[in-house]
């Protein structure tokens, strides 16, 4: 379960806030297009390291952006940004004229910041519908602005969380996802923080309709079945139909065991048309309307996809695996052409994009391949034009914070200019292969800062990444926590184990039923991979992780002294009562193959709470108070273990958080005990003298 750095799921370290540029020195935000350089401010530290505070100051100034999208024509490009001052900012782009100049579209009252999001071109390209909380603050409604034309209209006047607008092909109408039902208002998603709940616990849930809107008149009405709770949808492109992905509520645990359905519009009337063997996401059409593409494979959580692209007939044919066997990962799809279908994807811990014609002539063909991260605003992939002639992505890595660029896959040309020196806070990157178990394994490798580098004989600590999913992979990207690190001189190891996306599907399915086992022998022999490699102490090796990430570090501490601290967060100490606890728990039945009632063996050896009596690592447990997708009892579990066999622990719940920290204070909080625990029990030896290590059990 990894939540998106928006999303659902079991979640890596998430971005810093704007709020973070609060920390430190101030700085004024940038305007749109405008070149900024951020440079690393503050005091070090008595040890000459930077301070938290100041690593925090400097990547708190950056800019995050949370969306692009190209026009259909390509001729305007626009994109959603974190405002420093809170919410969030939309602007504009007109392309191939002599001085590009950004505008801003919004419907937002000047005096107050306002959350603006989920930006989407009407197939004329002339109007950008979006949703904004601009006339009630956290609370959504559709609006459309004209080019030229200031400002936006509402559109909507609707109650509860909204989702997904999308024009129809004529452009008259707009669809969106409403939810409805008791405790609509109430729901946050699997990551949110859970309502409380007292007396008789309500066992009737909300569910999350399609909604057809008149964009002159604002007329609604919902035409998916009610009994449905919709994930995502396409329309058709003759705008009679739609294909979209769904389950019965509850929303947040039944997306494992959706279907793929097409609905028509005017009478509401829907039939399934696939149900799969694993997950779905990306429903597309083809553009003669007789088959709708979709990527299929294990997904640990809705918004993170990934798998392979299949091609479901609407005539009642048999779907087609149009990428079987391939030894990647499609995350993102489009349908450009009637032989083009394109797709992001992972390979290894890179990102690519590539093409499959649906005919079965040709196999996959990748058009760009790159170790960093390019995305549309969610999973790797990018924003097309209608002919896919050119597109708009956003580009990062480790070393080099977000920039919108634009034109023919990867041959992009860097549009916004903000221009954040990051080179003072980390080193090189690395890519590394090693074999665990026969089977090639990957990951990244991130040095210690240039002035924090180790002399000549010396060697640094480290400290091991393991991310959440775990269908998820680790490629290139703008990552705070890895920046906190390598700016106070650690190297940072993150492993792209079994499980993982990037190797194809039996690479993703391999730690089925095996929990713990495989995994961490593929990150162990990653570490000894670095210890060849990279002048790394032995001795002050620490390992971290949040969600799946956060079950693997306590797991890996009951099972091997290799890593002499660690941090876990929002982790699993016992899959037999997390099964019963968690209200998303339909995910564990295609990664344990049954329930914990029918095979409990299988989540009892993957427990880390029945070997905990071997543990000796200094651990500390992190958690948000209100997490519905780990619940807080999985820490309370861990913590309360090691306390009682002696073992030095700390744990910290964080008050109305869920399973991703969302409050600015708190995500600092986060960080800086990371940091402070990491330095504690990962001291330097006598004259930088390696100390001795203990057998992996």
């Amino acid at each position: 379960m990894v939540a998106r750095v928006v999303g659902l799921g079991m979640a890596l370290w998430c971005a810093v806030p704007p709020a973070f540029a609060q920390v430190g020195e101030s700085a004024p935000a940038p305007s749109a297009l405008d070149r900024e350089t951020v440079v690393v401010r503050g005091a070090a530290t008595k040890t000459g390291k930077l301070s938290v505070e100041s690593i925090l100051g400097a990547v708190g100034r950056t800019t995050r952006f949370r969306q692009v999208a190209l026009s259909p024509e390509g001729t305007w490009v626009a994109w959603v940004e974190a405002a420093s001052t809170g919410g969030s900012l939309i602007h504009a782009v007109e392309l191939d004229v002599s001085e590009p100049k950004a505008v801003r579209i919004s419907a937002c009252p000047e005096a107050r910041a306002c959350d603006e999001s989920s930006i989407a071109w009407s197939p004329d390209g002339k109007r950008l519908a979006f949703l904004s909380d601009a006339l009630q603050r956290g609370q959504p409604q559709v609006y459309v602005a004209e080019l030229g034309q200031v400002p936006a209209r509402k559109v909507t006047s609707f109650t509860g969380p909204l989702a997904s607008p999308r024009w129809s092909p004529d452009g008259a109408s707009l669809a969106v996802l409403v939810m409805e039902g008791e405790g609509a208002a109430e729901a946050k998603g699997p990551s949110g923080p859970a309502a409380r709940e007292t007396g008789v616990v309500r066992e009737s849930s909300p569910v999350r309709r399609v909604a057809l809107v008149s964009v002159a008149d604002g007329a609604h009405r919902a035409v998916s079945p009610e009994q449905l709770f919709v994930y995502e949808y396409a329309w058709s492109p003759d705008g009679t139909r739609l294909a979209f992905i769904a389950a019965p509520p509850p929303g947040d645990a039944s997306w494992w065991l959706a279907k793929l359905y097409v609905l028509e519009t005017a009478n509401g009337r829907a039939r399934v048309v696939y149900a799969p063997r694993w997950q779905l996401a990306e429903p597309v059409w083809s553009p003669d309307g007789k088959h709708v593409a979709v990527i299929e494979g294990l997904m640990s959580d809705q918004g993170v996809n990934g798998g392979d692209v299949m091609l479901v007939p609407l005539d009642g044919g048999k779907a087609r695996n149009l990428t079987e066997g391939m030894k990647a990962t499609a995350t993102t799809l489009e349908w450009v052409a009637p032989r083009r279908l394109m797709f992001g994807a992972q390979v290894r811990g890179e990102s690519a994009v590539a093409s499959v014609d649906p005919t079965g002539q040709g196999g996959v063909t990748v058009l760009w391949k790159g170790p960093e991260r390019v995305s549309a605003g969610g999973s790797v992939g990018l924003s097309l034009s209608r002919d896919g002639k050119r597109s708009a992505v956003v580009r990062e890595s480790f070393a080099q914070a977000q920039n919108v660029w634009v034109g023919p896959v990867g041959d992009w040309e860097r549009l916004t200019r903000r221009e954040e020196d990051l080179r003072a806070l980390v080193g090189e990157t690395k890519d590394l292969s090693w074999k665990s178990d026969g089977v090639e394994v990957q990951g990244w490798l991130v040095a210690p800062a240039p002035s924090m580098a180790p002399t000549s004989g010396a060697r640094a600590p480290m400290v091991t990444m393991i991310h959440g999913g775990p269908a998820a992979g680790v490629v290139p990207s703008f990552r705070p926590d890895v920046l906190l690190f390598t700016a106070r001189g650690y190297y940072v190891f993150l492993p792209n184990f079994r499980g993982s996306f990037g190797q194809g599907a039996d690479f993703t399915q391999a730690n089925r039923r095996d929990f713990g086992r495989g995994d961490l022998r593929d990150i162990v022999s990653g570490v000894d991979a670095v210890l060849a490699r990279a002048p790394v102490d032995p001795s002050r090796i620490g390992v971290m992780g949040w969600s799946y990430g956060g079950f693997m570090t306590m797991w890996a501490v009951t099972q091997t002294q290799r890593f002499r601290a660690a941090v876990a967060g929002a982790g699993i100490a016992n899959w037999q009562s997390y099964y019963g606890t968690n209200r998303i728990d339909a995910w564990m039945r295609p990664y344990f193959g049954a329930s914990v009632y029918e095979e409990p063996e299988v989540y009892t050896r993957s427990s880390p709470i029945n070997y905990v009596k071997l543990a000796r690592t200094p651990t500390l447990v992190l958690h948000g108070e209100r997490d519905v997708e780990v619940p807080v009892t999985q820490g309370y579990e861990f913590h309360h273990a090691l306390k009682e066999l002696g073992v030095k622990t700390q744990f910290i719940v964080y008050a109305d958080e869920g399973h991703t920290l969302r409050k600015p204070e708190h995500v600092v909080d986060r960080m800086r005990r990371t940091v402070e625990w990491l330095d504690t029990h990962l001291p330097a030896g006598a004259n930088g003298a390696p100390r001795a290590v203990a057998s992996p059990r």
